[in-house]
């Protein structure tokens, strides 16, 4: 079955750093493109970057802040996130689009206190 599992979500004073690991298992993570997602409730679903082998994307809002990588040998994608903000809280999902359908894990809150 085609996994998805985040990890290193958090609570971080604004200002702080975080890293959100990705992990995928029975497919490579790292032939598609990746997406990092949050949602807030009461919101939609908001995608905050990308990475493929055509490069990276971001959302405006969190260009220059955050960086999304991949490791082909872990099978696994990260969002490092700096100088986090308030309005950055959320749970973090990564999803990928395969010929199977698309993909997510379950998410990672992350909670900035301001």
């Amino acid at each position: 079955q085609v996994q998805l599992v985040e990890s290193g979500g958090g609570l971080v004073q604004a200002g702080g750093s975080l890293r959100l690991s990705c992990r995928a298992s029975r497919f490579t993570l790292t032939n598609y493109v990746a997406r990092w997602y949050r949602q807030v409730p009461g919101k939609e679903r908001e995608e905050v970057a990308s990475i493929s082998d055509g490069g990276v994307e971001y959302a405006g809002s969190v260009k220059g802040r955050f960086i999304i990588s991949r490791d082909r040998a872990k099978n696994t994608v990260y969002l490092q996130m700096n100088s986090l903000k308030a309005e950055d809280t959320g749970v973090y999902y990564c999803g990928a689009r395969t010929i199977l359908g698309d993909h997510w894990g379950q998410g990672t809150q992350v909670t900035v206190s301001s």
